[in-house]
C-alpha cells in the first residue's frame, strides 16, 4: 500500500527559532516545511509551513522499536500504517506570533521542541507555551532537541530546566523524549509518545463543513492566456464536517466592495472544482490535515494569500460576520518574553488599537468602549466566528505588537 492516508489530526510544531523544528519535521515526513524561496533565505516558516508524516509500525518488533515511518521493516516486510499525521511548523519569530496563533486555532495538539544546548526558557519557547495555553491545546509532546551537541550531565540539566519552566502549565505532565532530529535519534520513542498522547479527535461526519483559510494562491504563470487560467486555489484545514468536489462554499467575510463611495464586505460563492489532501488529488475529504481547494474564483482575488482568515462552507450553514463585537478579556501577568520585572501589563484602554487573532484571520480594532474584564472592539477588517471562540489580544509595544492576553467572543 503506497497510497497516502488521508491525514487525520494536525500537530503544531512549536518553540525557539532554530531548536530544530523544521528539521524534526523533515526526519520524521521527509519533507522540508519551508518551501519559499523567501523564506529559504530567511531559514524560517514565514507562514504556516506543513508536512504530512504517515506513522507506521512493525508489529513483531518490541516498543519503541516498532515505531518508524519507513515503509519497510528490518526483514524486509512491509510497515503496518498507524495513522498520517500533518505537522503545522508554526514559525518561531516573535513578530510572526498572531501567524502562529491562527496555527494553533487548527491544531489538535502539539511538540514543544527545546533545544538540548541553550538554557531554557527561550523567549520564544515561552510565547509559545503561553500560546498553547490560550487557546487550550492540552495533547503536548515535548522533544528535547539536539542531544548529540551535550553531554549525559548537560541533558539532565536540561531536562530538569524543562521540567520547571513547564510548571503549572498546561504542558505540565507532558512526556519529554530526548531525541536528535539530525542524527535521527530516538524517533521511534517520538511517534510512540505522539500516537499515546496526540489522539485524533472525536469528529461528526454529519456536520456542515466548515473550512478555515489559511492560505490563498493564484497557481498561474505569469502570461497565461485567459481560456488556460485555472480558478484560485484555496488552502486551509476542515474544522468539520465533510467536503466533496462539485459542492457550493460561500466565503465569509468574503470581500471589500465599493460601490457609490460605500464599501461593504459582500460573502463570496465559488464552486469546488478540485481538492487535493496528502499529496493527492482526491473526491472527498474529511478534517484534519491540511488541504488545497481548487475553485471557480478569479485568481486575482486568491493571490498572495488575499482571502486568509476566511471562513467557507455551504451558503447558509456559517456563523454570522462581526465588524464589531464584545469580548470578556483575560491578561497576562507580564508581556511574553519581556525581562524578569518590566513589562508589566496595564489595563485595556478605551481608543486604543489592538491587533485581534480570531480563527485563521488577523485583523486591527480599536476599544470603543474598556470596562476591566471586558471590551467593545470596532473592527477595521470584519471577521467570521461563533460565539466562545478565543481571540489573541497584541498590543503595540515600542516598534512591535505583543501579545497580552486573550479574549472570549460574547
Amino acid at each position: 500500500m503506497t497510497a497516502n492516508k488521508q491525514p487525520e489530526v494536525n500537530i503544531g510544531l512549536v518553540g525557539h527559532v532554530d531548536h530544530g523544528k523544521t528539521t524534526l519535521v523533515q526526519a520524521l515526513s521527509g519533507e522540508w516545511t519551508d518551501q519559499h524561496s523567501e523564506e529559504m533565505k530567511r531559514g524560517i516558516s514565514i507562514r504556516l509551513g506543513y508536512a504530512d508524516a504517515t506513522f507506521r509500525q512493525c508489529p513483531e518488533l518490541d516498543e519503541p522499536q516498532r515505531y518508524t515511518v519507513d515503509e519497510e521493516c528490518p526483514d524486509g516486510t512491509e510497515s503496518e500504517v498507524l495513522r498520517t499525521v500533518s505537522f503545522v511548523d508554526a514559525p518561531g519569530h516573535e513578530t510572526l506570533m498572531a501567524t502562529m496563533l491562527s496555527g494553533a486555532s487548527i491544531m489538535d495538539g502539539a511538540v514543544l521542541v527545546i533545544s538540548a544546548s541553550e538554557d531554557v526558557p527561550q523567549a520564544q519557547t515561552e510565547e509559545h507555551l503561553m500560546a498553547l495555553d490560550i487557546i487550550g491545546i492540552e495533547n503536548i509532546v515535548i522533544a528535547q532537541n539536539k542531544i548529540d551537541l551535550v553531554d549525559r550531565e548537560g541533558a539532565e540539566e536540561n531536562y530538569q530546566q524543562i521540567q520547571e519552566f513547564v510548571e503549572g502549565t498546561v504542558a505540565e505532565d507532558a512526556p519529554i523524549v530526548p531525541v536528535s532530529a539530525q542524527q535521527e535519534v530516538n524517533l521511534d520513542l517520538l511517534i510512540q509518545t505522539i500516537e499515546e498522547e496526540i489522539p485524533t479527535p472525536e469528529r461528526d461526519p454529519d456536520a456542515d463543513p466548515e473550512l478555515l483559510v489559511a492560505r490563498s494562491f493564484d497557481i498561474n504563470r505569469p502570461g497565461t492566456e485567459w481560456d488556460g487560467l485555472t480558478g484560485g486555489v484555496l488552502g486551509g484545514t476542515l474544522s468539520q464536517g465533510e467536503l466533496e468536489a462539485g459542492q457550493t462554499l460561500e466565503l465569509r467575510p468574503g470581500r471589500e466592495v465599493e460601490e457609490g463611495g460605500q464599501t461593504e464586505w459582500r460573502p463570496v460563492e465559488t464552486e469546488v472544482r478540485t481538492l487535493q489532501a496528502g499529496g493527492d488529488s482526491v473526491e472527498e475529504v474529511t478534517p484534519g490535515g491540511l488541504l488545497g481547494v481548487g475553485t471557480g474564483l478569479d485568481p486575482a482575488i486568491t493571490k498572495g494569500d488575499a482571502l486568509a482568515g476566511r471562513v467557507a462552507g455551504p451558503p447558509g450553514t456559517l456563523p454570522e460576520v462581526h465588524d464589531a463585537f464584545t469580548m470578556d478579556v483575560t491578561l497576562l501577568e507580564r508581556i511574553v518574553g519581556s525581562e524578569e520585572g518590566e513589562g508589566e501589563i496595564e489595563e485595556i484602554s478605551t481608543g486604543e488599537p489592538l491587533m485581534l487573532t480570531v480563527g485563521t484571520a488577523t485583523t486591527v480594532g480599536s476599544v470603543t468602549s474598556a470596562r476591566g474584564d471586558e471590551c467593545d472592539v470596532k473592527l477595521k477588517r470584519p471577521v467570521c466566528a461563533e460565539p466562545g471562540v478565543k481571540i489573541a489580544i497584541n498590543r503595540r509595544v515600542g516598534a512591535r505588537w505583543r501579545l497580552i492576553g486573550f479574549g472570549t467572543l460574547q
